[in-house]
């Protein structure tokens, strides 16, 4: 029997989806009012005039997005009090992270002080604790002082965006631990996190080998915390990360394993069924145990999608009326969305409701028994894959072309034996913790056999699969294809959805014409990396840092960058000098391009080998020249001004990049520059004051100049004196803190000039 409502809870699912949706793409916020009281207009009309339902939906949704979005927006820290030390009192939400050079947690502040003064900040705090720091249990209440500012990512070609990830996550600042302050911990707190983090600890003291450990913790309860770059690379490249993280499928065993002692329940007492009926009694059995296990895999967005399904199921039964699967999953959005409209700016939440609905709609009929078991598996998982193509593109500039056949193998491997496994460790630790051993060893010693496979599969060719930045539009075609090639039978011509694939897998690129370049000047933070483009070749000039926790600037914005700008070949790796914001992510760059030629100002210091790059090196490129100013050999200059100063040289005008010359090597470097022409200048030093000579200016006559450096840097980069010569001598200056990214064009009839910044060309309304 089906309720009046229940017909319609698709369409309104996606009439909500699609409100929430459009707030997104908007530059700033307007008052909620604006579609609200339409909406609300609307919505009472509805009852005269049905057909003004839907859109009723879609202006309240959108009432309702904005209205979250701003009040995410508002806890963030005021601009005012950035880079101030505040005395905050909270709360350890989630499970710290310890590396050896610091430890990383979230705090939930209830109270923090300015001066002796209560200031109105609340929500949650990324910090991190340097040096010796003590340990930090989840759940745990500090008092800290700490230094505060704004949430603020890098903006570049690719890149991920991680101001979005802040608003989504409501993380109203970020900062450190002063060593200064009365730092201590106030008072233990018991928690589900406090729980995981005692499940991972025990984990850890019974598997002996710490990686096989740290599988286990991912796969039984979602800690991730021990698993580092180059297991995350293998995930993707078998495109498996959805597995380590605890799937959606996972919290379904789960469920089964309710089922399963309900019905042993009534199988020992079957009087039972005379108070309290079966059927009802499994689905509450099922909510349970996945509501349980959801708590302990740290309730991702898969995992409450999951338990909105089952408990829109287990109602269902309770209710005894029959929902259908696409309004099972229709329920299960409205509820998250309801919940957190800005759920919608996580990638989980599109692979996941995505890939459920392909493959309802893909996999409605197949045969009964065991047959059918396998055609759900093997067909479930090459839909996923070529269905989830375009979005894995869209969100992370690559997909794994094996992936079909590593989840076939993986997921019941991982579902059926190494959860199962798992979970009954995970009983053993918290009731019989001698029983657990065992049961642990076992599920590690299978874990490590999938991983070693996994990791045979990551090095195929097609494993990693990188394409151009993806296009609104090209992703929209090829989510059609692949609806369309997976419908069912009785559409004509479903081999034809491959064609809308064509614009994702080669979309069209405006390459350099003979004698021009382009160049992007990358938003690495407080450093440097240019890449350099001819018509057929590129290059790579610095390529950012690489710091003790282990992020690298090479690998996370340097290499998604040209993959994103859809340069497949890199001809040269050149490296200023060997200090860390210019060299530490050449190592990264150098791996994922080994082909590439490599020159340096100082090779003995660099990460990886390299060739030393003198004045008077020159070639030339698709009518392009490349000239080596500086050093000179014999040279007695040492660290910033060893700095490979390069001219790039098309028949519209010059790119000149300078590393970190400073004041005394300038003057030599104009010298052999050449007459002044249209020139685009890096300026020196990222803005130092002891470089940008006014006299160094005058001799270049520079049309534009570029600095790249960090959002409030600690070096004060640009120096407001070297702002001020570039102002003098009318020279228009532009910092990547301020814009992301720039790109440079210089066509063969025209100068080089400024044609798009990152941060500027694709405004939404939580970037800075």
């Amino acid at each position: 029997m089906r309720t009046a409502w229940m017909p319609g809870a698709v369409e309104a699912g996606i009439a909500f989806l699609l409100g929430v949706l459009a707030v997104q793409w908007l530059p700033s916020l307007p008052p909620a009012a604006w579609p609200a009281l339409p909406g609300l207009a609307a919505l009472l009309a509805s009852r005269r005039w049905p057909r003004l339902c839907l859109p009723a939906i879609f202006l309240m949704a959108a009432a309702w997005a904005i209205w979250r979005g701003a009040m995410a927006l508002e806890l963030r820290l005021p601009r005012e009090l950035e880079g101030r030390d505040f005395d905050v009192t909270g709360t350890v939400a989630e499970l710290p992270l310890v590396r050896s050079d610091a430890t990383r947690f979230l705090l939930d502040v209830d109270r923090a002080m300015l001066d002796g003064q209560t200031v109105p900040l609340r929500g949650r705090v990324r910090l991190s604790w340097y040096d010796d720091a003590p340990v930090v249990p989840a759940c745990s209440q500090w008092r800290l002082r700490v230094r505060l500012r704004r949430p603020r990512g890098l903006i570049d070609p690719g890149g991920s965006d991680g101001e979005r990830s802040a608003l989504e996550r409501r993380i109203a600042a970020v900062g450190y631990v002063r060593e200064d302050g009365d730092d201590r911990l106030l008072q233990p707190r018991r928690c589900v996190d406090g729980l995981r983090e005692r499940i991972a600890a025990g984990i850890a003291a019974r598997v002996r080998d710490p990686h096989d450990a740290a599988l286990l913790q991912a796969f039984s309860i979602g800690d991730t915390r021990g698993l580092d770059q180059d297991d995350w690379e293998v995930a993707r490249a078998n495109g498996v990360p959805h597995l380590i993280a605890i799937s959606g499928f996972h919290v379904g065993v789960a469920a089964l394993f309710g089922v399963a002692l309900a019905r042993l329940l009534y199988l020992l007492w079957p009087s039972l069924a005379l108070r309290l009926p079966r059927l009802p009694a499994q689905a509450a059995a099922a909510l349970l145990a996945a509501v349980a296990y959801g708590a302990l895999a740290g309730f991702g967005l898969p995992t409450v999608r999951t338990l909105l399904m089952i408990a829109v199921v287990a109602l269902a039964q309770w209710s005894r009326r029959t929902v259908g699967g696409a309004q099972t999953l229709a329920l299960a959005l409205i509820a998250i969305l309801l919940a957190d409209p800005l759920a919608v700016l996580a990638a989980g939440f599109w692979l996941s409701f995505v890939g459920v609905a392909f493959l309802m709609l893909c996999l409605t009929a197949r045969p009964r028994g065991w047959r059918g078991f396998l055609h759900e598996l093997s067909g479930g998982q090459l839909v996923m894959t070529v269905a989830l193509l375009p979005l894995t593109q869209w969100f992370f500039g690559e997909a794994s072309l094996v992936g079909a056949l590593s989840n076939l193998i993986a997921v019941p491997f991982v579902s059926f034996v190494i959860v199962p496994l798992a979970l009954i460790g995970l009983l053993s630790l918290l009731l019989v913790p001698a029983v657990a051993t065992p049961v642990l060893h076992l599920a590690a010693a299978c874990a490590h056999a999938q991983w070693w496979l996994l990791q045979r599969m990551a090095a195929w060719p097609g494993a990693h699969w990188y394409l151009p930045q993806v296009q609104p539009w090209a992703l929209l075609l090829a989510t059609v294809g692949a609806l369309w090639l997976f419908a069912p039978r009785g559409l004509p011509l479903r081999g034809l959805g491959l064609l809308l694939f064509l614009p994702l897998a080669w979309p069209p690129q405006r390459l350099p014409a003979p004698g021009g370049f382009q160049a992007w000047v990358l938003d690495v933070g407080q450093g440097l990396s240019v890449i350099v483009r001819t018509r057929h070749h590129a290059m790579v000039y610095d390529a950012g840092a690489r710091y003790p926790s282990g992020f690298d600037l090479g690998q996370a914005v340097v290499v998604p960058s040209l993959h994103a700008l859809g340069i497949d070949a890199l001809d040269l790796l050149m490296v200023s000098h060997a200090d860390n914001d210019h060299a530490g992510g050449a190592a990264a760059v150098a791996t994922a391009y080994p082909q590439a030629a490599r020159y340096a100002g100082e090779p003995r210091r660099m990460p990886v080998p390299m060739q030393a790059c003198l004045a008077g090196q020159d070639w030339t490129w698709d009518g392009v020249r490349f000239r080596v100013l500086s050093p000179a050999a014999g040279a007695t200059v040492q660290r910033n001004d060893r700095s490979c100063v390069l001219a790039v040289d098309g028949a519209g005008g010059r790119l000149l990049l300078t590393g970190d010359i400073g004041s005394d090597v300038e003057p030599a470097v104009a010298r052999v520059a050449g007459p002044a022409r249209p020139t685009v200048l890096v300026v020196p030093h990222h803005g130092s004051r002891y470089s940008s000579d006014p006299a160094f200016i005058a001799a270049l006559q520079p049309t534009l100049a570029l600095v790249s450096a960090g959002w409030h840097n600690r070096f004060g980069h640009p120096h407001p004196l070297v702002l001020q010569r570039y102002q003098a001598a009318g020279v228009p200056l532009l910092n990547t803190a301020e814009r992301g990214a720039i790109q440079i064009d210089a066509a063969p009839d025209r100068p080089p000039a400024e044609v798009a910044s990152w941060r500027l060309r694709e405004p939404r309304y939580w970037r800075e």
